[in-house]
This record gives C-alpha cells, structure tokens and sequence, in this order.
C-alpha cells in the first residue's frame, strides 16, 4: 500500500530500520487472524491495510520462482538449497548463462576440499551470501513473511511501506510468525528507497512490486535499484488501461497504445516488457524475461536485468508496433529496428522498413490501427519454467495452489516461443458469421497444412500459430463450405462478405489428428479457475480512516448492480403497443400471419387520422414479415 503517511513516529528512524518493532499500536477494531502459506498473519476487519485473498496463487507462484532463482544463484557460489518437502537429492542446475557456469566451476573447486560437503542454506536461516529481498509495497508483510519462511538461501528481507498503519502491523506479524532476524520492516517512499541503493553494492538481488493499480511510477527506480543479473518481479492490475479501453492514458504510463483486441491480455505482458526495458536502457542496461503470466484482474511478469552498451543497441530491434485490422482482426507486426551487418566483430543495426501492409486490409478491406511499441522478443524462459515446473511438480504440497501452477507453466511449456500474439476461435468464427468449429479441428487443419499451432495461458479459445492470415482465413473459407452462412443476409461491405467471396487457395482438411491435442488438456490441468469467491477480484484501495469494507460495501456493490440496464418490458405492455402500429403487409394484402400478426390489421379510422399529424405518424415497419412473436420496425427497443 503506497499513500501518504499518516501518524509518523520518528520516520527518520524508521527508514533507516532502527525503530524498535515490537510496539504494539491499540486496537481499534477487530482483527482476524489469516494463515497462507507458512504465515500467518493479523488483518484487521476495518480497510486500514490492503489484503486481497484471491492473490494467493500470485504469491505462491512467486515463492517458486524465486525459490529457483535462488537455486541458480546460490549454485555459483557452491551453496545448494534445502526446500521443505523436497527430497534430499542433489539437483542438476543449469545456470541461465555460461559466465556463471564459469564462476560456479571456479567456486566450487576453490571452496570444497576433497571429502567436505557442499554448504547448504535452509529456511529461515540467515545465508550470508544468499539473496538481499526488497518488497516495496508491503501493506500486511504477508509476501515478505512467506519469503522468510518459505524461501532458502536469503540473506535480508526488507519490507516496506508508505503508511504508518502498515508498518505497525507488519513489526506485529513479523513478530508473530519469528522473522524478525530476516525482515526488516521500513517506513519509506518506494521510490526514494530504491533511488538510495543505486550504488552496485547496495542494490537488492530480488525486487517484488505489487501495487494498487499501475506500478509505472516504481519503474525507473527498480531497474536501477536490481543488481547485475538480479530479478524483478512487478505486478499491474489496471488491466482496463493495458487491454485498450484507454490507449491514451496506456501510452502516458508504459510508453505504448494498447489496441482492444481478444489477444490484449498477452498485448498486455508485451507492453509491460516494452515499458521496463524501456526503462532500463535509458542506464545502459536491458532485461531478460524469465516467465509472463496473465491471471485474473491482472498480469504478472518476472524479468532479469542486465547491464551492457552493446546488447541496451539489439533492444530496438525486439520492439514491434502492430497494425491491427478494424474489421477482420488481422495483426501485422513491424519491428523497429533491424541487424543490418557486423563490422569488426560488432553488429550493426539500423531502423526498419515498412509498413508491412496496405492502407486497407487484404482481406476484408477495412482500415488499421496502430498499437504498440511492445516486446516481440518471447517473453519466458522456457528452461527456467521447467525448472518451476518441476519443483512444483515434485513437491505438490508446498503450495495451496500448486494444481493450478502446474496446469499454467504447463501451458506456458507448450506454446509457441516464437510466435507473438493469436486469434481467438469464436473471433475467427464471429468474423464470417459461421458456427464455430471445435478447437481440435482448427488446430489439425492447421497442422495438417503444415504449420505450428498452440495454446495460449492468457486465453482459453486462443489459436497461436505461425501460418499466415491468408492461410488462416483459407481454412475459414473451407469451414463455411461445411457449414453454410447464408450470404443474402450478409452487407456487401461487411468483413465477412468479403472474406468469403474469394476462393479458398488452400484445402483444408479437418480430421482429427492425434497431435492436435495438447499433453495438458489431455490430463486435464487446472489452467483457469472458477471465480474462488463471490465478489472477487480487485479490493478496493485501503483507506486511513479504516472504513468497514464489509457490510456497507457489500450493500452498496448491491444498490449499483445493473443500475446502468433499463428493466424489462412487460410482454402484455409489448404486446398492446405493437398493436398501436399499421401492418404495412396486410395492407398490400401479403401478411400469411393472420390474427397471430403482433401489428394491427384493422384500418385506421378518420377520426385517428386526423389526429395524427403528417410529421408525427410512426415510421412504418419493417418490409421483413415478422414472425410470430417478434417484433420490428420503428418503436421498438
């Protein structure tokens, strides 16, 4: 929670960590007690610090990550990690880059004597040259708790916030859960905190951000508070501005529009990636992501930072604006910045040619829109979420939420590195106005074409594939001949019109293949949860004053539900006000529905026509026959 502080005792003390945390602050409303994980922590009833139960797989999944980078980065130093529940097998790393394979042969030779044991690092315990642990916006210190409990091989947990209340109540649960050896509560602005350990031996080799909202404002300071190699978790949950409901107000905060589109979810890991690395070259440093997720309300991505003249000039050429089609959907990426040779043993890189489309789309002749920049680069590292996904796997009782970590890494592992962005297959199928074909059948006709194709972990329906638009919209055109759309009801200048007036080039063939279906939906993993619990999904901001979240705001949610629909007509109110209106086909003597006609066909009388004013007569209905039952025509909602 970042806010202003309020009842400041002493902030000078408190930020550089040498007020005492054991004072306890006077009760001022209930408290409950919450266990996740290993911690457990005091949370008071009133809205006085933030708390959001449905984040419990964010953390968890957090825990894993870092837990492994832990692994890899303790293994240089010839130090192996113990994790409760594992069994005690000496595990093979392989380090995320060949230096720190060096280093780990070069430390392991000069630390070990022959017959010694390698030195191990445990939970809980303090390792003198493990991992220093910044957690920005603490609020309750649950995630940094679970750090110190859960996590091996740290050396120093720094748990901080804006806010007086939260301060007093993370020194209370860091009290409770015996911590206080590894978490170091502060009371600082994130930014100014992470601005003062600029210096390479300051810095922290793990920052976790999680704010309410968008955390562009922590950016700047995070990438220069990271040490060199060091791991960078951040958070956005202002989902509404990354998925393109503002585009505007997307490029204010991460330097990108954001189109709508149904592949904005992964639009918006892209984005968030542009953004930091963004960011980050403007020190001479770029980032390496290790594992993007999107999940409920918002996105999630883990990202290592590196410093590097030579590779901060290759970063152009991983960013990509997208030409997205109006009418049909199809996407288009240009790169901006492209290798252009190498001289002397450096390459050269120079901007881009393009656009790669026409002013109108190809296809359904519509205009695009341009979105962008975002990382086109892939966006996990594929050997590191096995290397999660295997820990996970093998010891699924360390998390609460280890089922559905598997089923979300599972389909991270299957999807197509290379390829950014999909389609989704109810869009393809709304585009031509045709039913819509299973996903195994979309996903063999393009196999059986001879193209990739996967899933996607943002999207349940998304089709990710290599092939291009026009092999894709082929395969369309061959579904429609299976399952006809009538083309008399289709506008001569809709998409749909246009895409299905132009002869398939391709055959596709839509038997079954085998591997069409993926290894985890065939055992059926847990990749999307059911809504946990009613209501859920972001909390709303804790205030200082502590206002009740309970009652008061379940009754107002109540009140404001559907308040913007008009409420349903009545059928018999329907009924008698269609009547009000002519029957323009029993006029010209062709209505087939006889008394079962919902309009009148009795002849207006002079009386009634004088009445009605030339201007004010009603626009005569429909020239389609209404069936019966429905309505048309002017008049009608």
């Amino acid at each position: 929670m970042e806010g202003q502080p309020q009842g400041l005792r002493n902030p000078a003390a408190m930020e550089n960590g040498t007020e005492p945390c054991g004072e306890e602050r006077p009760s001022e409303a209930q408290e409950t007690t919450v266990t996740e994980g290993a911690a457990k922590i005091a949370f008071p009833s009133a809205n006085e610090v933030f708390y959001n139960p449905v984040q419990e797989f964010n953390r968890d999944l957090t825990c894993a990550v870092i837990t492994e980078f832990a692994r890899v980065q303790l293994a240089a130093k010839g130090i192996q990690i113990k994790v409760p529940g594992e069994k005690d097998v000496p595990k093979v790393v392989v380090n995320l880059s060949e230096q720190e394979e060096e280093k780990a042969e070069l430390k392991e030779g000069a630390n070990l004597a022959p017959g010694d044991q390698p030195r191990t690092a445990a939970v809980g315990e303090i390792c003198k040259e493990g991992l220093r642990v910044l957690e920005g916006l603490a609020a309750s210190g649950l995630r940094s708790i679970r750090f110190a409990r859960e996590v091996p091989g740290l050396q120093s947990v720094v748990a901080n916030d804006a806010s007086a209340r939260a301060v007093d109540l993370m020194c209370r649960n860091v009290q409770l859960n015996g911590v206080a050896h590894l978490v170091h509560p502060r009371q600082a602005d994130a930014r100014m905190l992470m601005y003062q350990h600029q210096k390479a031996s300051e810095r922290f080799d793990v920052i976790d951000l999680d704010p309410y909202g968008s955390p562009a404002p922590f950016l700047d300071a995070a990438v220069q508070a990271v040490s060199e190699g060091g791991l960078l978790c951040v958070t956005c949950t202002d989902m509404a501005v990354l998925a393109g409901n503002s585009g505007e107000t997307c490029y204010s905060k991460y330097g990108a529009m954001a189109l709508k589109s149904r592949a904005c979810h992964e639009m918006a890991l892209r984005i968030v990636l542009h953004s930091l690395d963004l960011r980050a070259n403007c020190y001479q440093r770029f980032v390496v992501p290790l594992l993007s997720v999107s999940a409920d309300f918002y996105v999630r991505v883990f990202v290592r930072v590196f410093t590097g003249q030579a590779k901060v000039k290759a970063s152009a050429s991983k960013q990509a604006l997208v030409f997205q089609c109006v009418g049909c959907g199809t996407f288009h990426l240009q790169r901006l910045g492209k290798a252009s040779g190498a001289s002397g043993g450096r390459v050269k890189f120079s901007a881009a040619c393009g656009p790669p489309v026409a002013p109108e789309c190809g296809h359904c002749g519509q205009r695009h829109q341009l979105g962008g920049p975002l990382w086109a680069e892939p966006i996990h590292d594929l050997d590191f979420v096995g290397r999660v996904l295997e820990a996970v796997s093998t010891n699924p009782g360390r998390f609460h939420t280890s089922e559905r970590i598997r089923g979300v890494l599972s389909v991270i592992t299957e999807e197509l590195p290379d390829v950014p962005l999909y389609y989704a297959l109810d869009q393809l199928s709304s585009t031509v106005r045709c039913s819509t074909p299973s996903l195994l059948q979309l996903r063999s006709a393009l196999l059986h074409a001879g193209f990739r194709v996967s899933l996607s972990h943002a999207c349940k329906n998304a089709v990710k594939t290599d092939a291009p638009s026009s092999a894709l919209w082929d395969i369309m055109r061959c579904w429609e001949k299976v399952c006809p759309v009538k083309r008399e009801r289709l506008s001569e200048s809709s998409p749909a019109f246009r895409i299905l007036s132009v002869e398939p080039r391709l055959q596709a063939n839509f038997t079954i293949r085998d591997d069409a279906n993926p290894s985890s939906r065939q055992r059926g993993l847990k990749r999307f949860q059911a809504n946990p619990e009613a209501n859920w999904g972001p909390r709303p901001r804790a205030r200082p004053g502590g206002k009740a979240a309970g009652e008061a705001m379940e009754e107002r949610r109540r009140l404001h539900q559907s308040k913007r629909k008009e409420p349903a007509e009545d059928p018999v109110q329907r009924a008698a006000r269609l009547k009000t209106f002519p029957c323009k086909r029993f006029k010209e003597g062709t209505c087939q529905h006889g008394d079962q006609c919902c309009y009148s066909h009795s002849s207006p009388t002079p009386e009634d026509t004088a009445e009605v004013a030339p201007g004010d007569h009603p626009e005569t209905p429909s020239q389609n026959p209404p069936g019966p039952g429905v309505a048309t025509g002017s008049g009608v909602d």
